[in-house]
């Protein structure tokens, strides 16, 4: 995924832009992981030119922490890391955190989730039910960076029957975005266009759509 990351730092407009990455997802797979995935972000960035900072976001609780907001507040590139996309979700959800993300954005940081930090940014968010019987799916509302939308990280990894049983189910204006692993969907202004090496697919009820690197649309 470098070309993929040159050109979100690219978009930044910055000679050295400044990247906060944010592990909070791999809390959860317990302190070694979580360290771990944030190195990896400090070490690929710094890699592509870029000043790069890891923001240990853990939980909840400290989503609220100003120091975390502060470092958040001067990115101009945001990553989310992947792990537990529900964790995440629930850590950043109405936190202080969660504000400095979307003034940051707004202002004109560029904001990126790789997995389950992708999962987040949707307006949905699919799951398993708990108890005997998981189905049918519960739909949690997510951050809402792209609305109308649910997000499938690693689709080629998924029996495709699975997805469609999954496009079924959701909400109804509801678009299933299932991005296979070594792609990335790269917004801006509304339009996405598709990235990397393998293909975007799209759900709307029944209806398929595949799109390939360089292909353009509209959610």
């Amino acid at each position: 995924m470098v070309d993929v990351d040159l050109g979100l730092l690219a978009a930044t407009g910055r000679r050295r832009p400044r990247v906060v990455v944010v592990p909070t997802a791999s809390f959860p797979e317990g302190e070694d992981a979580f360290r771990r995935q944030a190195e990896h972000g400090v070490t690929h960035f710094s890699a592509l030119g870029a000043e790069v900072e890891a923001v240990f976001l853990r939980d909840r609780a400290a989503a609220d922490e100003a120091e975390h907001s502060q470092a958040i507040g001067e990115a101009d590139l945001i990553y989310l890391l992947g792990g537990r996309a529900y964790h995440l979700l629930r850590s950043l959800e109405g936190s202080a955190a969660w504000e400095a993300i979307q003034a940051a954005h707004a202002r004109g940081a560029v904001l990126a989730g790789c997995a389950a930090g992708a999962v987040v940014l949707a307006g949905r968010k699919p799951g398993l039910r708990g108890g005997k019987l998981p189905f049918p799916l519960s739909w949690r509302v997510g951050l809402g960076i792209v609305d109308g939308a649910a997000v499938i990280p690693g689709y080629d990894r998924f029996p495709e029957p699975f997805a469609a049983f999954i496009a079924l189910q959701a909400p109804r204006g509801t678009a299933i975005v299932g991005i296979d692993d070594g792609t990335a969907l790269v917004g801006r202004d509304g339009a996405w266009q598709v990235q990397g090496t393998a293909r975007v697919t799209i759900w709307r009820g029944r209806n398929r759509t595949r799109h390939r690197a360089g292909d353009s649309f509209r959610l």
